[in-house]
């Protein structure tokens, strides 16, 4: 690809600096008394092409855009076109709900924000290049607030969707611990049940056993061996409960134990000091 030429006549000095393919990075060339200002336009939905915004202020202080007067209002438009794309941002973070809304104004301001931050960069160089032109102030003074307020919107919007992250996450683990003590309950009960139904049905079977005719109280004696081996059961199936912490529990995390009994700093981590 070939790099556009505009109505204008460029000193040597500055074309020499210049590539075959195109117009490169945004930055300034200050050849023979004039400067050439190099802009992007805001980036679009293509990310890997940039369309170039360049301008050109001649001896005499006037600005041309691409060959053509008027460079003053076009550079202006460049900067509305950055603001306006800031604004769709911001809207859209105030309407986003969820990760994915989220995750899209990430992949749209990242790019739109290094574009803006060079774009300072750039008016910023042009500025000290030419001290006396108030005009290149007033922009880049424009472009520091749209680059700070492009850092500020993507802050706000990697904090929105880490808190959406968190309360997904914090929402997974109540629902696991949920199902675990449902588990654990139903353990319980079968715990208790088993026994007593498994000695149920063996003595509900239609089988001669010799105990049609026995006495109540053997009744209640296999009633109460069959409560007794649910007690059993359940303290199997019930998580050991002991009254020692678990190791390490209780001490603050990042600090280690004083190395001995009248060494210096105790209590205090070797990197705190």
């Amino acid at each position: 690809m070939k790099r556009a030429s505009y109505n204008w006549k460029l000193p040597a000095a500055i074309e020499a600096r210049l590539g075959h393919e195109s117009y490169g990075s945004q930055r300034i060339i200050q050849e023979a008394g004039q400067l050439l200002l190099i802009l992007h336009q805001p980036p679009g939905d293509s990310l890997m092409e940039r369309e170039a915004a360049v301008f050109l202020r001649q001896p005499d202080g006037r600005w041309l855009y691409q060959g053509n007067a008027q460079g003053e209002h076009a550079l202006g438009q460049l900067l509305d076109g950055y603001r306006a794309a800031l604004a769709a941002l911001e809207a859209g973070l105030e309407k986003a709900s969820g990760a994915d809304e989220l995750f899209h104004i990430l992949d749209r301001g990242i790019p739109l924000a290094r574009a803006a931050g060079n774009m300072k960069e750039a008016l910023q160089a042009a500025r000290e290049a030419e001290r006396q032109d108030a005009f290149l102030i007033t922009c880049r003074d424009r472009a520091v607030d749209i680059a700070r307020a492009l850092e500020l919107l993507l802050a706000n919007a990697r904090l929105a969707l880490d808190y959406q992250l968190a309360r997904q996450a914090e929402a997974q683990v109540q629902a696991a611990l949920e199902s675990q003590q449902a588990q654990y309950k139903l353990n319980i009960l079968a715990a208790w049940t088993l026994p007593l139904m498994t000695v149920a049905t063996l003595f509900g079977m239609n089988l001669k056993s010799g105990l049609e005719f026995t006495p109540a109280f053997v009744f209640w004696g296999i009633f109460l061996a069959g409560l007794g081996l649910g007690l059993m059961a359940r303290s199997w199936v019930s998580p050991a409960k002991t009254g020692r912490p678990a190791q390490g529990a209780g001490k603050p995390l990042g600090k280690k134990t004083s190395p001995g009994k009248g060494s210096k700093g105790l209590g205090r981590s070797p990197g705190s000091r």
